[in-house]
């Protein structure tokens, strides 16, 4: 993504380090140190590099992802991190435009980079990596419970299928993405932007739950 003037994304690099002359005194305007913030689901480093203000949003911790997400520039610490918050802001609204309906749920799917980035950053614990992982890989056929709680170690059904709508419900919050029971009927409120249950052959059967493509690739893209 390219940005204007006050807004932009840059290469890595080492961040606002500043080298001195031996013989240079600090200025007095200029930042002692990298200041942090967080805006969002986003957290902000600022400071004074190469004789300009720039502010960089990055994954706000915890998080496995460690790349620069945005960049702005500033005549002061305080405008590029305002700067930085509308790049942000608009990076946010684009990425809901893009979101679709599922066909099969009439549920509001997010794009494999917005899950991407969510099962990246989120507190998931480890059966709901294992979970997640399993389901994934089981693709268009799913997952019984049973084997949702065996995959995650789990000595009962109900403990997994918990486990699996708190991990729904760190996803949702994380993308803003809000309650979907409503768009999946039948679905307890968080799984249904996780996934949904498969056809079943008689009433009293459940059905397989069954990763949206989207978080599928992503889950595989984060292994």
């Amino acid at each position: 993504m390219r940005l204007n003037k006050v807004g932009r994304t840059a290469p890595g690099g080492e961040f606002f380090k500043d080298k001195k002359k031996k013989s240079e005194e600090p200025s007095s305007n200029a930042p002692a140190s990298v200041q942090l913030s967080q805006h969002g689901r986003y957290q902000i480093k600022s400071g004074r590099l190469s004789g300009e203000y720039v502010a960089r949003a990055f994954p706000k911790p915890p998080t496995t992802a460690r790349g620069m997400i945005a960049e702005a520039i500033g005549a002061t610490e305080e405008a590029a991190i305002a700067a930085l918050h509308k790049v942000t802001d608009a990076r946010e609204v684009r990425r809901v435009g893009e979101r679709r309906k599922d066909p099969l749920t009439g549920a509001e799917g997010p794009s494999v980079e917005e899950y991407l980035e969510a099962v990246r950053q989120v507190a998931l614990s480890g059966p709901q990596h294992a979970m997640l992982t399993a389901l994934s890989l089981a693709g268009d056929d799913g997952l019984t419970d049973a084997y949702m709680a065996y995959a995650a170690g789990y000595k009962s059904e109900s403990s997994a299928n918990r486990s699996f709508l708190a991990a729904g419900l760190l996803i949702a919050e994380y993308l803003s993405a809000g309650s979907q029971a409503d768009d999946a009927p039948g679905a307890p409120d968080g799984t249904a932007l996780l996934g949904f249950r498969g056809a079943t052959a008689t009433e009293e059967d459940t059905g397989n739950w069954i990763l949206h493509p989207e978080l599928r690739q992503a889950v595989r893209l984060a292994m």
